[in-house]
């Protein structure tokens, strides 16, 4: 028996060995970081779709006699969902806890990456380029003009950044907006679920309306801050990431401002109706 356990113990190992070659020499290897990377988003969306077509079916009674337009977003949720919390994990990392972008390393902030960093963009331009293929064959039930525009601009922007390797800091400021994405699905979830007058809508929608304040309106201020007191490093930049540095973030920002307007009349509407 003891044997046994031991070689289940040495098989475990070897397959840890394994697994963490393949990320070593391929996933993460220089020359594939971005082939791999974007490849791995596009499977995580495929899994993710899937398993929440699976588990919304298995636990919740409603899904099945949902229209099929309305699976197929719910669906498509459950995967922006994944995405988002994924790069907002790694946003948070990159920017906070990691010395990747800190001020005390000698050389420009806007052309630092590293192998990882790169990684985490291209499964984000994975997830880009699946959205975009849904909005595009479903148009426009997943989304109008607006959402074609962000993600164009998002994919445009995290593609260079990925494969040139500047303004990464930037991109994952941005990217961090999409701590928002999660509450924006579960509104939608628990509207197409008949709780719109539940505890949980009301309480979602505050938090979304904070989230979006801090992560969508104040953190832009701030990048534009930081761009401003590092401008001699982004003059150093290429001159199509020189723009884009401008032009993404502050087109983002004038429609996060007209989403957020369109989320505060919601919540006053929401919160009236309950006094």
């Amino acid at each position: 028996m003891m044997q046994g356990f031991k070689s289940s113990v040495m098989t475990i190992k070897s397959y840890k060995y394994q697994a963490e070659a393949l990320v070593r020499d391929y996933l993460l290897a220089d020359p594939f970081v971005p082939y791999t990377s974007v490849m791995s988003g596009i499977f995580m969306c495929k899994v993710v779709y899937d398993l929440t077509k699976l588990v919304s079916s298995f636990y919740f009674k409603g899904y099945d006699s949902l229209m099929k337009i309305q699976r197929m977003e719910w669906n498509n949720r459950g995967m922006s969902s994944a995405h988002a919390i994924f790069i907002t994990i790694m946003s948070f990392y990159l920017l906070f806890f990691s010395d990747l972008f800190s001020d005390r390393l000698e050389g420009p902030v806007t052309f630092r990456s590293s192998n990882i960093s790169t990684f985490s963009l291209g499964v984000s331009v994975g997830y880009f380029i699946t959205d975009l293929a849904m909005i595009f064959w479903l148009f426009p039930s997943l989304g109008g003009m607006e959402y074609v525009v962000h993600h164009m601009l998002s994919t445009i922007a995290i593609v260079y950044a990925m494969l040139s390797g500047e303004g990464q800091l930037y991109t994952y400021m941005v990217l961090i907006t999409e701590t928002t994405t999660p509450e924006i699905n579960l509104r939608w979830f628990l509207d197409t679920a008949g709780m719109k007058r539940s505890v949980a809508y009301l309480v979602n929608g505050i938090v979304m309306f904070i989230t979006w304040l801090v992560a969508r309106i104040l953190l832009f201020v701030y990048l534009f801050h930081h761009i401003y007191l590092h401008y001699d490093q982004v003059l150093q930049m290429h001159i199509f990431g020189y723009v884009l540095t401008f032009l993404v973030p502050f087109v983002l920002f004038v429609m996060n401002t007209f989403w957020f307007g369109k989320i505060l009349k919601g919540l006053k509407k929401t919160l009236s109706k309950r006094r």
